[in-house]
C-alpha cells in the first residue's frame, strides 16, 4: 500500500507543471486562420463531358480558386507547384475540375495501382456534405487516373478506404502540368432535404516528386481538428436526397487441389464447389443506407500472416473482408487509446472477426475414424444498416446469422455428424450525437450474441452473451482541450460448465491460487463485469507540447470475446503520455518529435503488478529520410497469468530499446529498417528482432516489396506445463531458445487504373529448443534464481521411445511423473495471386489461386535448411477460383 501511495503522489506532483506548462501554452499561442469560401453555381445548358480540358460553356459561369499552402513538410509555406480548382452542379452531379501546375510536366509521377493506392502525385477533394464538422466523403485521383476513396469519420480521426462509391474522373496532360475532371453522384453523397446548403470541402494535393502536400484550406499538421476547419463551398441550391439500390449478385466456382491420405475418404486429394450470392445496397432515406450479403465469399482476402504464440494471450488478426471493412469505424468502440499502454489498446465491444471464424467444436473421434471439419462457420447472411443525420445522430445497426456446422465422420464407409458450432445470431447497434458543432459527443453501443445449443452437445459455449457501453467526449479552447471516457459491462449465460470454463480461462484465471479476491463458482450460470476508460488531455490548436492522461481498468468478470475482443481482466492502469513536437523546418530538420510514457498497474486485490516508463524521438530531414528511437524502462513487473492459474510471478527487471529509419519514398528504391533488442538486468532473458523492408518501383506500372524478419528470443522462465505432484502443483518452466524467420513478398502490377495483378506470399518458420527444466519455488523472488528449483541429472532424463522427459524428483528410483516434450520446428508457406478485373464501374472479375502448406520439423535442424526442406517436401494445398460480381445501380 505504501508503494501505491508513493507511486500516486509521484503521478499527481508530475501532472502539476504538465497541466499548467500545457495551460499556459494554450493561452499564448492562439492563431487564427482565414475560413476560405467558394461560390459554386448550377450547370446552365449541356452538362461536362469528363475528358481533362473543361471546353464546355458551363465552366465559363464559375471561377478558378487557388491559393494552396504547404502542409508538408514545411508548414504554412509556399508549395513549389500551385493547385486550382472549381465547382459545378446540377439535380444529379457535383463536378469539379483540377489544374495541376508543374513546371516539368515530364517528371510528373504516374504511379499505377489498384483503387486506394494512392500512388504517386494525386489531387483530392473532402465534401462535408452533413456540414456536421466531423464527417466528410474524401475522392482522390493519381496523376495516372487511379480513383482512391475514404469516407472520414471523428473528424479525421479515421479514414475508412473501403468505401467504394460509384463514381468517374478523366485526367489529361498538357504543358501547364495535369488536369482532373471528376463527376460525382449525389447519391453517393448524403445531405438534408432543405433548399439552401452549405458544405464544408477541402482540397488536398501531393506533388510526389517534391514529397510535399499543399492544402487549399490551410489546417497545420497538430490542429486538434480536420473535418471542422474545412473551407465551406456556397450556392448549391434546390437539390434532393437521391435515391441509391446497387444490388451486386456474384457466382463463384471454386476447385481445391491437396495431399491425398491414404484410407481417408474425406482426403482424396481433390475438392470442386459452385455457388452464388448477393451483396447489396440500398438507400432506406436520404440519411440511412442499408448494406446486405446472403451467401457471401471472400476467397479473393488474403490470407493472415502466420504466428506462433507461447504467451497465452488472444492475437489479434485485422479484418480483411469487404463487407465488414466498409463503414466499420462507426462500430468503433475501443476501450482504452493506444496511449493506456500497447496490446491492451487493442479491446473493444465489436471484433468483427468473431463472426465466420473457426467453428469452436472437435468431433471426438475412436480409433479408424475420419473427421472433414470445416475451416470456417458459413455466414448465412447479413445486414448492416448505417447513416447519419443532419442533427448529428449517427447511427449504426449490424443482424449477422452463421450457419450450423457439423463435422462428417466416417468409419468404415459408415457415416455420422458431429455438431461443431450452432446456429447463431450476431447483433451490434452503435448510436453516436454530435453537439455544439461536434465539440461534444455522446453514444452508446449494445451488443449480443445468441447460440441455439439444444441437442448440440457444446454446452460449453455461452448460450448468449450480452455487452453495453456508454462514451462521452468533450472537446473546449477551439477542440484543444478535452476529456473523454466510456464504460462497458457485460453479462454471459450458460451451463455451469460454460461459465465455469468462463471464469477458469486464460484471461480470468478464476483458479489462482494466491487470489484471494477470486473464486471459482461450478453453480453459476451468469458472469458479470464491466471496464471502462477514463481521461483528460490536451492535442492539436496549433501548440507543440501535448499530453493525455487517465486511468483504465477491467473488472476480472468482463467477458467481451464471443463478439469482441479482450485481452485480459482483473486490472487497473493508470497512464500517461506527454509530447513535444516541432513542425517548423529548421537545420537539416522537416519535424522532430519527443514523446514520454509511463504506466502503473494494480490488480483488484490491489497487488501492485507494474510500473513503466518509456521515452523516444523521431525526426525526419530535409531530405525526407527519417529515423527514432526508443526505449522502456520496466523495473517491477508482476505476471498473474504466465503460470495459467499458478500464483503471481515477478519478471526481472528489464529494458528494451528500438530503432528504426527510412529513405525517401519518393524515390524508385525506398528502404525501411526496424531494430528490437529487449534483455533483463540479470541476463535471464534477452530477446532481439531485426526487420527490414525494400520497396522498388522499376516501372509506372509494377512495384515490387521484400520484408525480411528475424526474431531471436531467450528466456530462462518459459511456461512449460503445470503438473500434479505429492498433493502439490508443479509448474514447470524452462529456458527457451527460439528462432523465428519469414519474408513478406509482394508483386503489383497494375496495366490499367481497372486492371491488376497482385501476389503476397509468406514463407515462415520458428524453431523452439527447451533446456534447463525446472520448477517454480517462490515466484516473488527478488533474484531470478530464488524463483525456481532447477531439475539435476540424477531427477531428469530424456526418454526419445516416448519423446517424454521423465521426472524422479525425490529420487527414489520411482517415476514421479512425465513432462511432454516441449521442443518444436512449425513451419508455414502461404501466398496469393489475385488477377482482378473491373469491367464497368463497380463489377468485378477475379481469378484467384491461393497456396498454403504447413510442415512439422525436426527442432535439431538448422533453421534455413529446415525451412526449404520443409517446403518443398510436402504437397501444398491449391485453391484455385474465378469470382465474377455484376454491379445493378438504380
Amino acid at each position: 500500500m505504501k508503494t501505491i501511495i508513493y507511486d500516486s503522489l509521484i503521478c499527481l506532483l508530475f501532472l502539476l507543471p504538465v497541466v499548467t506548462f500545457a495551460q499556459e501554452a494554450t493561452e499564448t499561442n492562439e492563431e487564427t486562420i482565414e475560413k476560405k469560401i467558394y461560390h459554386t453555381k448550377a450547370v446552365e445548358g449541356a452538362a461536362p463531358v469528363l475528358d481533362g480540358k473543361f471546353d464546355e460553356a458551363c465552366w465559363q459561369n464559375v471561377g478558378w480558386t487557388s491559393g494552396f499552402i504547404q502542409r508538408q513538410p514545411y508548414e504554412g509555406e509556399e508549395p513549389a507547384v500551385q493547385t486550382a480548382f472549381k465547382i459545378l452542379y446540377d439535380q444529379k452531379n457535383v463536378y469539379v475540375a483540377f489544374r495541376c501546375y508543374d513546371p516539368e510536366p515530364e517528371k510528373i509521377e504516374k504511379r499505377l495501382s489498384r483503387r486506394d493506392g494512392f500512388e504517386g502525385d494525386w489531387v483530392e477533394i473532402n465534401i462535408d456534405s452533413y456540414f456536421d464538422k466531423r464527417t466528410a466523403f474524401s475522392f482522390t485521383i493519381t496523376a495516372a487516373g487511379v480513383k482512391g476513396d475514404e469516407l472520414i469519420s471523428n473528424d479525421g480521426e479515421n479514414w475508412d478506404s473501403s468505401w467504394d462509391p460509384i463514381w468517374y474522373v478523366e485526367t489529361a496532360d498538357n504543358e501547364e502540368g495535369w488536369t482532373a475532371e471528376a463527376r460525382i453522384p449525389l447519391s453517393q453523397l448524403r445531405f438534408s432535404n432543405q433548399e439552401n446548403h452549405t458544405w464544408g470541402i477541402q482540397v488536398n494535393r501531393r506533388d510526389f516528386r517534391n514529397q510535399q502536400q499543399s492544402n487549399w484550406q490551410f489546417v497545420p499538421r497538430n490542429n486538434a481538428s480536420w473535418v471542422g476547419s474545412f473551407g465551406e463551398l456556397h450556392g448549391i441550391t434546390g437539390i434532393k436526397p437521391q435515391g441509391q439500390v446497387e444490388i451486386m449478385p456474384y457466382i463463384l466456382a471454386k476447385a481445391e487441389s491437396f495431399e491425398k491420405e491414404e484410407g481417408n475418404p474425406f482426403a482424396t486429394g481433390n475438392k470442386q464447389k459452385l455457388s452464388v450470392g448477393l451483396d447489396g445496397k440500398i438507400g432506406i432515406t436520404s440519411d440511412l443506407t442499408l448494406d446486405f450479403t446472403i451467401n457471401p465469399d471472400f476467397g479473393q482476402v488474403e490470407a493472415d500472416p502466420s504466428v506462433v504464440n507461447l504467451d497465452g494471450f488472444q492475437v489479434f488478426f485485422n479484418e480483411r473482408r469487404p463487407f465488414f471493412i466498409e463503414g466499420r469505424n462507426i462500430f468503433n468502440y475501443r476501450i482504452t487509446s493506444a496511449e493506456a499502454g500497447g496490446p491492451f489498446g487493442r479491446d473493444q465491444l465489436f471484433y468483427s472477426r468473431r463472426i465466420g471464424g473457426s467453428p469452436h467444436g472437435y468431433p471426438s473421434l475412436s480409433d479408424g475414424e475420419y473427421a472433414d471439419r470445416p475451416n470456417n462457420t458459413t455466414i448465412l447472411g447479413a445486414a448492416k444498416l448505417t447513416g447519419k443525420n443532419s442533427k448529428g445522430l449517427s447511427i449504426g445497426i449490424l443482424e449477422t446469422v452463421t450457419a450450423q456446422e457439423v463435422a462428417d465422420i466416417d468409419y468404415n464407409g459408415e457415416r455420422r455428424e458431429e455438431v461443431v458450432e450452432p446456429l447463431t445470431n450476431y447483433f451490434v447497434g452503435r448510436v453516436q450525437k454530435d453537439y455544439n458543432e461536434g465539440n461534444t459527443v455522446v453514444g452508446g453501443m449494445f451488443t449480443s450474441t445468441n447460440r441455439f445449443l439444444d441437442d448440440t452437445g457444446l454446452d460449453f459455449l455461452h448460450k448468449s452473451a450480452y455487452t453495453g457501453g456508454l462514451d462521452f467526449l468533450q472537446r473546449w479552447k477551439n477542440k484543444t482541450w478535452y476529456a473523454s471516457g466510456n464504460l462497458v459491462v457485460s453479462r454471459v449465460n450458460g451451463s455451469t460448465e460454460a461459465i465455469t470454463r468462463t471464469q477458469t480461462s486464460f484471461e480470468r484465471l478464476y483458479q489462482r491460487v494466491d487470489a484471494n479476491h477470486l473464486q471459482v463458482d461450478t453453480t453459476l450460470t451468469t458472469l458479470f463485469g464491466n471496464g471502462g476508460t477514463l481521461k483528460i488531455g490536451k492535442g492539436g490548436g496549433g501548440k507543440r507540447f501535448n499530453f493525455d492522461t487517465g486511468v483504465t481498468w477491467r473488472s476480472p468478470g468482463l467477458e467481451l470475446n464471443d463478439i469482441g475482443f479482450l485481452r485480459s481482466t482483473d486490472y487497473m492502469i493508470h497512464f500517461l503520455w506527454a509530447g513535444y513536437r516541432i513542425d517548423k523546418a529548421f537545420s537539416i530538420f522537416q519535424q522532430v518529435r519527443f514523446n514520454y510514457n509511463h504506466w502503473f498497474a494494480w490488480n483488484y486485490d490491489g497487488l501492485h503488478t507494474y510500473r513503466g516508463w518509456n521515452v523516444n524521438a523521431h525526426a525526419r530531414f530535409k531530405n525526407n529520410y527519417g529515423i527514432g528511437s526508443g526505449s522502456n524502462f520496466q523495473p517491477y513487473d508482476i505476471s498473474t497469468q504466465v503460470l495459467r492459474g499458478g500464483p503471481a510471478t515477478r519478471f526481472s527487471p528489464n529494458m528494451n530499446n528500438w530503432l528504426y529509419g527510412y529513405t525517401d519514398q519518393g524515390k524508385k528504391v525506398f528502404l525501411e529498417f526496424n531494430m528490437f533488442n529487449a534483455w533483463a538486468f540479470d541476463e535471464s532473458m534477452r530477446v532481439r528482432n531485426y526487420r527490414f523492408f525494400v520497396n522498388y518501383q522499376p516501372l509506372k506500372i509494377l512495384r515490387l516489396s521484400v520484408g525480411p524478419s528475424l526474431n531471436l528470443n531467450r528466456d530462462d522462465v518459459q511456461y512449460v506445463n503445470n503438473i500434479d505432484y505429492n498433493d502439490d502443483v508443479r509448474y514447470v518452466n524452462a529456458t527457451i531458445d527460439q528462432k523465428t524467420l519469414s519474408m513478406s513478398i509482394r508483386l503489383n502490377l497494375t496495366i490499367r487504373p481497372n486492371m491488376s495483378l497482385q501476389y503476397w506470399g509468406q514463407p515462415f518458420i520458428s524453431r523452439g529448443r527447451y533446456s534447463n527444466f525446472k520448477y517454480i519455488m517462490d515466484p516473488l523472488a527478488s533474484e531470478a534464481t530464488d524463483r525456481y528449483a532447477l531439475y539435476d541429472e540424477q531427477q531428469i532424463s530424456y526418454n526419445s521411445n516416448k519423446d517424454v522427459y521423465q521426472v524422479d524428483e525425490n529420487l527414489d528410483s520411482v517415476l514421479d511423473y512425465e513432462i511432454g516434450n516441449p521442443d518444436f520446428n512449425f513451419a508455414q508457406f502461404r501466398s496469393n495471386l489475385v488477377a482482378r478485373w473491373e469491367y464497368i464501374p463497380g463489377s468485378e472479375l477475379f481469378l484467384v489461386w491461393s497456396q498454403g502448406k504447413t510442415t512439422f520439423g525436426d527442432p535439431n535442424d538448422r533453421l534455413i535448411p529446415s525451412l526449404v526442406d520443409n517446403m518443398f517436401t510436402k504437397k501444398p494445398h491449391n485453391i484455385f477460383l474465378v469470382k465474377c460480381t455484376y454491379r445493378f445501380i438504380k
